[in-house]
């Protein structure tokens, strides 16, 4: 199994936020931004502005949990730094990135601007391996070690709560094992900043087809049905279910896409629906969902 970085607590404010002087801004700037991005802010007890950008600044890097850190150079106090940089007003903040400033501005700026820096030099040191694993838990639960793979996307939620892939992997790979209730319990708590997305929206319509596949009628006899009926909607409607339960996903959307031909509007339009379900569902690269979409839409568009 995979050993993705335990749940491990945010780092300490000290630890990611110090008064820097000339004696150690080699080492807590220039060496240590070979390891993480470092936001140097330039600051003075006199500078009004300083007062309201410093604390903003230091709640991002806080927020960023160790991806970024900051060093506070008192200006009046190390003077040869400010030369050495040509600091000409403050506050002025610097970005150093393996050695280098990479990025800064002047002045006083709004939080939205703060959020978006922070956020531009989180992307350079990389996400910290949590790609890699994501793409370990995905090739787990496909290959059905559904336990190791909800176990590594907990883990990477411990790092990022909000990491929408995660989250819905998660909730997936509890389907997997038939525990809707643990999955329905996820997504009714799911964070409102990734509650759109389409790792949520893809876990929500697994979710509905699980419940679905449990009553989902014998598909034998439901063909039958359909063979002998070709014009009883409500069979092939629960065929299309029967063989999805059945893991006949395409089989599914063939039913489906017939249905919406000889009636798109039937029970209020729900074979497009349920295709629209199952496409949410599956990756939307998927061969089956981009056939059965061109199709759909030769229907819709004939």
């Amino acid at each position: 199994m995979l050993e993705f970085g335990q749940k491990q607590d945010a780092p300490a404010a000290g630890d990611l936020i110090r008064d820097v002087t000339e004696a150690d801004f080699m080492k807590e700037v220039i060496e240590a931004s070979r390891e993480v991005p470092v936001i140097v802010d330039f600051w003075a007890p006199w500078c009004g502005p300083c007062k309201t950008l410093g604390p903003a600044l230091e709640a991002a890097v806080t927020a960023a949990k160790g991806k970024v850190r900051m060093a506070k150079v008192n200006v009046d106090e190390n003077q040869m730094i400010a030369a050495q940089l040509r600091i000409q007003s403050i506050p002025t903040v610097y970005a150093f990135w393996e050695g280098k400033p990479v990025d800064g501005f002047q002045g006083a700026v709004q939080g939205s601007e703060i959020k978006a820096f922070v956020d531009r030099l989180t992307g350079l040191a990389g996400d910290g391996g949590l790609s890699e694993a994501l793409d370990a838990a995905e090739q787990m639960l496909a290959e059905g070690a559904a336990a190791d793979a909800a176990e590594t996307f907990a883990a990477i939620l411990g790092e990022e709560p909000e990491n929408a892939r995660a989250y819905g992997g998660l909730v997936r790979a509890h389907l997997a094992v038939g525990n809707e209730a643990e999955a329905e319990g996820l997504l009714s708590a799911v964070p409102a900043a990734i509650a759109n997305t389409a790792e949520i929206d893809a876990a929500r319509a697994q979710l509905a087809l699980a419940r679905q596949a449990a009553s989902a009628g014998p598909v034998a006899e439901l063909l039958d049905r359909v063979l002998s009926h070709p014009d009883d909607h409500q069979a092939r409607f629960d065929l299309a279910q029967a063989l999805h339960a059945a893991g006949k996903v395409e089989g599914a959307v063939e039913e489906l896409l017939e249905l919406f031909r000889r009636d798109r509007e039937w029970n209020d339009g729900a074979a497009k629906a349920q295709l629209f379900t199952i496409f949410e569902a599956l990756k939307p690269t998927d061969p089956i969902v981009l056939k059965g979409r061109r199709k759909l839409s030769s229907m819709i568009f004939a």
